[in-house]
């Protein structure tokens, strides 16, 4: 492992506000939801594959995602509702690719099943398509070294994780999350940054994701 260094660039903290919009876009029928799934803006594929997570109290044991809630709660159609729960948003790194693998879901559902189409969302269940509009924000910190980094790890809220983690890599499409990024290229520590990039955020909640961050680098530093 390398020895511990100082970054010609620092690592600036940034965080976020989310505001859920809706779009006035609504579904009765899967054929309805397929198509707009295909058109509406990458902002409603977040919202509705991430909401879950961004309820920063919330644990859950499965990632979830709303199509696939809407599919069994609304439609009955309880076997497409496994296998859009089955999606595994982790693998990953876009959301066109989040995108593609509903589509692809729900064709081959409605290829399998053709009555499938004809099955109706009662009045006042219809899919209602939201976006998330995200303020991003910089909190005037940053950090030069692995040190710094940790002890404002330390302090900042949730929502400095989830954007530099999460969101930061599916609609800014970055190559890694903001943190490994910068211990790998800024540090040269790829191991360390390697640790971090593995941790699953979709499998733990976003203090669970601090935590288990903040534990690698301790055992780095230490």
């Amino acid at each position: 492992m390398p020895k511990l260094g100082k970054a010609a660039e620092p690592f600036a903290f940034f965080s976020r506000l989310n505001l859920p919009e809706l779009t006035g876009l609504r579904a009765a029928t899967l054929p309805q939801l397929l198509g707009l799934i295909k058109e509406v803006p990458g902002s409603c594929i977040y919202h509705h594959t991430h909401s879950f997570l961004q309820q920063h109290d919330a644990f859950v044991s499965e990632p979830l995602n709303d199509f696939a809630y809407w599919a069994s709660s609304a439609l009955g159609d309880v076997r497409l509702g496994e296998k859009l729960a089955g999606i595994d948003t982790v693998q990953f790194s876009s959301l066109h690719q989040i995108r593609e693998a509903i589509v692809s879901v729900i064709e081959a559902h409605l290829k399998e099943s053709p009555l499938a189409k004809f099955r109706f969302a009662g009045e006042g269940e219809e899919f209602h398509f939201v976006k998330s509009v995200s303020f991003i924000y910089p909190i005037n910190r940053q950090a030069y070294t692995l040190r710094e980094f940790l002890e404002i790890l330390r302090l900042v809220s949730v929502d400095c994780i989830y954007f530099h983690f999460i969101e930061a890599k599916l609609r800014l499409e970055h190559v890694d999350n903001d943190f490994s990024s910068w211990i790998r290229l800024s540090l040269g520590d790829s191991e360390t940054a390697e640790m971090i990039s593995r941790l699953d955020p979709y499998t733990q909640s976003l203090e669970g994701l601090k935590n288990s961050i903040v534990v690698i680098l301790e055992k780095r530093i230490v």
